[in-house]
Parts: C-alpha cells; structure tokens; sequence
C-alpha cells in the first residue's frame, strides 16, 4: 500500500502533468515539422535538383534492379536509404532550431523578470553605510554588521 500511496503522491505533483502537456505538445510539433519537411521544404528543393524525390534516394545493395524504393523493399532487397535520412536530418534541424529560439525567448524573458524583480527590491531597501549589504527602508540598524543607522539616511 505504501507504492500505491508514493505513486499517488509522485503522479500529482505539479512537474509530471506539465511533463504530460509538455510531450503531446511536441507530439502535435513533431506532426507539424514533418509536413513541413516532408510535404513544404522537400519538393521545391527536389525540383531546385531537376525534379529529385529525396524520399526515393536509396542505394541498392541487392543484385536485382528496381525502379523504385518502394519496389526495391518491396521484393525485399538490401538498401540504404540515404533520401530518407536527409530528410530525418532537415527534420532534426529544424527542430532543433526550433527549440533553440523557444529557449531563447525563455531565457530572455526570465531574465527581464529577474532585472524586474531586482529594480522592485532595490525600491524597498537602502544599502548599509559600514558594510555596504541591503537592508530594508525602514530599519533603524543592519543587520548584516549591526551598526546603529542615523535618523537622517531612513530619508
């Protein structure tokens, strides 16, 4: 019963629902960035290379001839499939620089948070004339170095 309990606990923090959100979010993302590899970015770069179909690119390592690659798994023959893998590699960029500007974005705006956070502190401390350390507007001694603070710098 104590597994049950743990799990219990375990499943309701706050970290594994956003975890669940945070994968069927990439799962939709990862439908998204394969279309646009597969059905947006592909054939105009294919046309761009007299008209090639990367998804079709293979090497055959069989002794029989195919005309396609589909053919070619299809009577079962040995390849490798290089188009395919350049797609999988464009699919990878662009996910990956996908992530990289959301974390940017991120970034830079938890750092804004946190300057703001540091000008709303700043507003409500003074900094201690002997030891230089913050302390609120309203004390009347550090408690940092303990030193007494004059009636005139609470101004």
């Amino acid at each position: 019963m104590k597994f049950v309990a743990e799990f219990k606990k375990f499943i309701s923090r706050g970290n594994i629902i956003d975890l669940a959100v945070g994968v069927a979010l990439g799962t939709a993302f990862n439908k998204i960035v394969t279309s646009l590899v597969e059905d947006v970015l592909m054939p105009p770069i294919g046309m761009a290379l007299n008209g090639v179909n990367f998804s079709n690119l293979y090497i055959n390592l069989s002794s029989g001839t195919y005309a396609s690659l589909a053919e070619a798994k299809g009577a079962g023959a040995a390849t490798i499939n290089y188009g395919i893998f350049l797609n999988n590699v464009l699919h990878f960029l662009i996910v990956a620089f996908s992530l990289f500007v959301v974390v940017k974005v991120y970034t830079r705006l938890s750092e804004l948070r946190h300057q703001e956070e540091e000008v709303e502190k700043k507003a409500e401390t003074k900094e201690c004339p002997y030891c230089l350390s913050d302390i609120p507007l309203q004390a009347t001694r550090c408690p940092a170095c303990t030193s007494q603070l004059e009636r005139a710098e609470q101004s």
